[in-house]
């Protein structure tokens, strides 16, 4: 499998930096409220608090930021499902 090439070049400084950031912000209330309501952000069910990830709407990978406007609580299958891509891009088939 060849490895993805995305437009945005994101350097493993850069990386490693959101997904600490993405860390700090998971311990915050912000995020336990957030994903207290149960909902996947992206299939609409409903899933206990705890069986939520964090998913990046754009992935830290393709230049996205961990910040409240880029972090929504997915479930495992839609975080996984979506990979890299970005919300408007059809999922492999």
């Amino acid at each position: 499998m060849e490895p993805a090439s995305f437009l945005v070049e994101v350097s493993e400084k850069e990386i490693r930096r959101e997904r600490q950031k993405a860390r700090e912000l998971r311990a915050s209330q912000w995020w336990k409220r957030k994903r207290a309501t149960g909902i996947c952000h992206h299939c609409g069910q409903k899933f206990p608090p705890k069986e939520l990830t964090m998913d990046h709407l754009i992935p830290i990978i393709r230049g996205g930021k961990s910040t409240r406007g880029n972090l929504v609580p997915a479930c495992k299958k839609c975080n996984a499902d979506r990979k890299y891509r970005l919300p408007f891009e059809k999922p492999d088939s």
